[in-house]
């Protein structure tokens, strides 16, 4: 694979140009989902092929194959440069700005105890079974489905600058859903052995099995929760919440392309454009925020990215303020960086690297704070765990999010369960209100695996941890109340 890759690059400045990076990619992916007690489906997946990107003319070019003759490797690299050429007829006269970034060779690989795919299909049907009949044993559950996932990457990456790397990383996951029924609607309620880049111990070291029946419980009891209340309410955000909330209104609006305005055909652009930067209040004093792609299970921890650059940890926002971006060599230029943070990543051989989410985190308080007394300092509010649905608009300034379960707070204590719960708010201000985090005991990483974008889109993964959070006084059940 490495002699294939250099193979390429050699084509590729022979042709003429005057950087090229070549990346042969094999992928495995496994899925087994089940239905109540029955297996309703199971795939196992390769892929495996060649992406050539250079830049010839001013301009980029990318081709790529599955297949991997050493002749087809040779065209794919030539086409690149053939494209990259065609391209060059419309491209912007300021010319390509390509940050430095020092020659790295290694080798980076996920650490795995018990590599999944070699666990038996059996013991892992087995497993979402049980999980399953444990579920649908609570009275008023009339549904269960669930699903593992698993997934490796094998990368080879080479580039003309002297680069050569290879990584290996693997992703495991798994969820169940249990669906409660009465006369007038359903409920539903979820428990994750998160995703993390780690082998099958971290299926085995969730309580799958132990959470089923609390699981199923809470299912019933959403379909007798009281109905959201209108109005201003604090709020006490568990880190399973916390994760969308970040993914949505700091992850996308700090990548620096959709900045830049040079991605806005799915989702839009931000408003924190590069000339607030270091001044813009974001959030709170306490609000920081760390991208962090050395982070040890981070979805997002692959050792270097698809431009050859090495993982690094980094401030976002530090103290409620604006500081930084993630980005990629070419758009790092723009803020006057001398170097990349190294977030350019692609879903495939087939793709070329953009700018991605970094694995994110809200950093925990400084001061003991358990979740306990989180909630004790709020006389009317709601305890929202769990992932829900979502919308923001084309500049990540005005959203709504809902969740997976949610309770009532009065007088400092968890009461009943509601249900139906939104709330909506502007980025700044809603990250303006947070008053308290809890302390580094209670920080959890939670992850994103689908995360789209560009066009043609693309699907990547990532981390966002966080401890439980306190807003203040936030709209919930309609906007403007």
């Amino acid at each position: 694979m490495k002699e294939l890759c250099l193979r390429a690059l050699d084509v590729a400045r022979g042709k003429g140009a005057v950087y090229a990076d070549a990346r042969i990619v094999r992928f495995r992916n496994q899925r087994i989902h089940t239905e109540d007690l029955r297996v309703a489906s199971i795939s196992d997946s390769e892929s495996l092929g060649v992406g050539v990107r250079v830049i010839a003319g001013g301009a980029w070019g990318f081709a790529a194959s599955s297949d991997l003759k050493k002749e087809q490797v040779a065209q794919v690299a030539a086409q690149a440069v053939e494209i990259a050429r065609a391209g060059a007829l419309a491209r912007n006269p300021a010319g390509i700005r390509w940050a430095h970034e020092d020659p790295h060779t290694g080798v980076f690989r996920t650490p795995v105890k018990k590599d999944p795919f070699q666990v038996p299909l059996e013991e892992k049907i087995g497993l979402l079974l049980a999980a399953g009949k444990a579920v649908l044993a609570v009275p008023g559950v009339m549904k269960c489905l669930a699903f593992m996932h698993f997934k490796t990457e094998q990368r080879w990456l080479a580039n003309s600058e002297g680069s050569q790397i290879e990584s290996w990383t693997c992703t495991s996951n798994a969820e169940y859903e249990a669906t409660a029924v009465d006369a007038h609607t359903a409920k539903t309620r979820s428990f994750e052995a998160y995703p993390l880049n780690a082998g099958y111990e971290h299926i085995e070291n969730t309580p799958l099995l132990a959470e089923a029946t609390r699981v199923g419980e809470q299912a019933v009891e959403k379909l007798k929760g009281k109905p959201c209340p209108v109005g201003k309410r604090d709020l006490v955000l568990h880190p399973s919440h916390l994760a969308l909330t970040m993914h949505e209104s700091i992850g996308h609006a700090t990548e620096l392309d959709r900045v830049l305005g040079m991605e806005e055909s799915l989702a839009g652009s931000s408003f924190a454009t590069i000339d607030l930067l270091g001044t813009l209040r974001y959030g709170s004093p306490l609000m920081n925020i760390v991208c962090d792609n050395t982070m040890p299970f981070g979805l997002a921890t692959r050792g270097y990215d698809d431009d050859g650059v090495s993982g690094q940890r980094w401030h976002i926002i530090r103290d409620g303020i604006l500081v930084d971006y993630q980005t990629g060599r070419e758009v790092c230029p723009a803020i006057g960086a001398p170097r990349s943070h190294g977030s350019c990543r692609a879903d495939s051989w087939g793709s070329i690297p953009i700018v991605r989410q970094s694995n994110i985190g809200l950093s925990p308080g400084t001061k003991p704070l358990t979740p306990a007394e989180l909630i004790a300092g709020v006389d009317d509010g709601i305890y929202i765990e769990g992932m829900g649905s979502f919308s923001i608009d084309q500049k990540r300034q005005n959203f709504q999010f809902g969740g997976d379960c949610f309770w009532e707070i009065k007088n400092g204590k968890r009461g009943g369960m509601l249900k139906d719960v939104t709330y909506q708010a502007i980025t700044t201000e809603f990250w303006g209100s947070m008053d308290a985090v809890c302390d580094e005991r209670f920080w959890v990483p939670y992850g994103v695996m689908n995360c789209g974008k560009g066009d043609p889109m693309q699907i990547a993964q990532m981390t966002h941890g966080s401890a439980p959070a306190r807003f203040r006084q936030i709209n919930v059940g309609g906007a403007n109340q």
